[in-house]
């Protein structure tokens, strides 16, 4: 065992200690995190506005600071972009986090001094949570990649702006940066094709052992250094035993990449958004990642089918349940109140708090009261997948309401097959199925002949690769929507 091993085995038996005090404490630690952001943030311009001073519980604070989303909260963001301190958060924040906007172009989300560690500390704790669990630290002596955006940063008004996967490449420990592939030049590519084959240049004759990012690139980084070498992934890097992940759901991208890699290699899901990392997989037989209980962020959960009721009902940690799909809302340290993050949750365990990610609010298919959300469709692939031993590179659904001739309207699943099945009609039948066994609007508009039952339209190869790009999205931290309610990505195939 090497000293580095050693090193690492100790340092996660203290991380993970920690983890359990707060873990078991989940209600106290909650309600420390909410005194102190409202006790820290009490005389900014948002503070003064909303009177944190009088907040003398939650139910003051659910009163006094309603639920937003970022247009919502852009008269405040403006203030901060445009140089002023004191506005959401003590002083000014140390970056902006540029994301993609759905209605007024680019987002900028602070991050702060404060706020910092929970997207590097995360990473770090889910990581030396795997090797206490496991005991495996072999890895660490090998060389380390994640696929990311570029780290480069422009200035806006004295503060430095940049995707947060380049931001976070800045605060890489000084003990993993000669593990840590690609080189700084190479990440700074800015077009990621050319990136991309820059990467499999200069990691194919290395000794890779854990390999990050978004499921979707990694495959295509994957499937590049294949048709360069020849030779499977796990045979070219032997050593390559972690894979870790965020973003999508894994499972549907499960049955290629062991395909491209050779063999099964461990992995650990995260959920890292620009507005904070939220949770990650603290134990490998356990369904679910570890809520960040402890990490300058306080929570709230609207169940997803009452959200855009006016009276809709927003709870604390202690009183969500089991299996229910909530909106995931949250106050921080970077100075976001009541934020709607836009992602749908489920809660897996409640001891400890566990969840994985179901969707996003504005992600669904509803044109018929189905109230379909990204989850079942990610499940319904899942058990076709299995029944009919196929693989596939991405999928999306969109509703069809314009039919002719007396037809039903369906649902239309646009899949990129690895391989396409000789019969898709069976196929697209246990889609089906999986789908009304899991949504009981879905099973009912079925059984009324509102709905007919599902329809493939398979897709050549690279479409949703063409897709991105034809939307500036290829690459980096972008995801293709699993679902949405209208045909805009639908039309893109016709």
């Amino acid at each position: 065992m090497s000293l580095k091993q050693f090193a690492a085995k100790i340092f996660a038996r203290v991380v993970v200690a920690k983890i359990n005090r707060w873990a078991k404490n989940p209600v106290k630690t909650q309600a420390k995190v909410f005194r102190d952001l409202l006790n820290t943030a009490a005389e900014t311009s948002f503070g003064e506005d909303h009177n944190f001073k009088s907040i003398k519980s939650y139910e003051d604070f659910a009163k006094q600071v309603p639920i937003r989303d970022y247009e919502a909260l852009k008269p405040y963001v403006e203030k901060v972009v445009s140089g002023k301190s004191d506005i959401l958060w003590p002083g000014k924040p140390l970056y902006f986090a540029k994301t993609s906007g759905t209605t007024s172009g680019a987002k900028y989300i602070p991050l702060t001094k404060q706020s910092m560690p929970s997207h590097t500390n995360a990473a770090r704790n889910a990581i030396l949570s795997y090797i206490h669990e496991t005991g495996n630290a072999d890895f660490v002596d090998g060389k380390m990649i994640f696929l990311q955006g570029s780290p480069e940063m422009t200035k806006k008004n004295g503060i430095q702006l940049g995707r947060l996967s380049g931001i976070v490449a800045h605060y890489v420990p000084k003990y993993l940066q000669k593990n840590r592939l690609p080189s700084w030049e190479t990440n700074c590519i800015e077009d990621w094709e050319t990136k991309v084959d820059a990467i499999v240049e200069e990691t194919k004759n290395e000794d890779m052992t854990v390999i990050s990012g978004i499921p979707s690139w990694v495959q295509m980084y994957f499937e590049r250094l294949k048709a360069k070498t020849g030779k499977p992934v796990g045979e070219l890097f032997p050593n390559f035993n972690l894979f870790i992940y965020g973003g999508v759901n894994y499972e549907p991208y499960r049955a290629k990449f062991e395909a491209l890699i050779g063999r099964k290699v461990p992995s650990i899901e995260l959920f890292p958004a620009s507005e904070g990392f939220f949770a990650f997989q603290d134990k490998q037989q356990e369904k679910g990642m570890l809520l960040q209980l402890n990490s300058g962020m306080f929570y709230e959960f609207v169940k997803a089918d009452e959200f855009f009721e006016e009276n809709r009902k927003r709870l604390t940690i202690g009183d969500v349940e089991l299996g229910v799909n909530y909106v995931l809302i949250v106050s921080t340290n970077a100075g976001l109140w009541a934020y709607n993050v836009g992602d749908t949750i489920q809660f897996t365990s409640l001891k400890p708090y566990r969840v994985i990610v179901s969707g996003r609010i504005k992600h669904f298919i509803s044109a018929f009261g189905e109230h379909v959300i990204g989850k079942e469709v990610e499940q319904a692939m899942q058990d076709a997948m299995e029944a009919f031993s196929f693989s596939i590179s991405e999928f999306t659904v969109a509703p069809q309401t314009e039919t002719s001739g007396g037809e039903l309207p369906y649902h239309e699943w646009f899949i990129e097959f690895e391989n396409e099945p000789a019969d898709l009609q069976q196929i697209a039948k246990k889609l089906d199925a999986s789908m009304q066994q899991q949504n009981s609007y879905y099973l009912d508009l079925i059984k009324g002949k509102v709905l007919q039952p599902l329809k493939i339209k398979a897709l050549p190869k690279n479409s949703f690769q063409n897709y991105m790009k034809s939307q500036g999205k290829l690459g980096g931290q972008n995801k293709v929507p699993r679902l949405s309610n209208d045909r805009k990505i639908a039309d893109y195939f016709k």
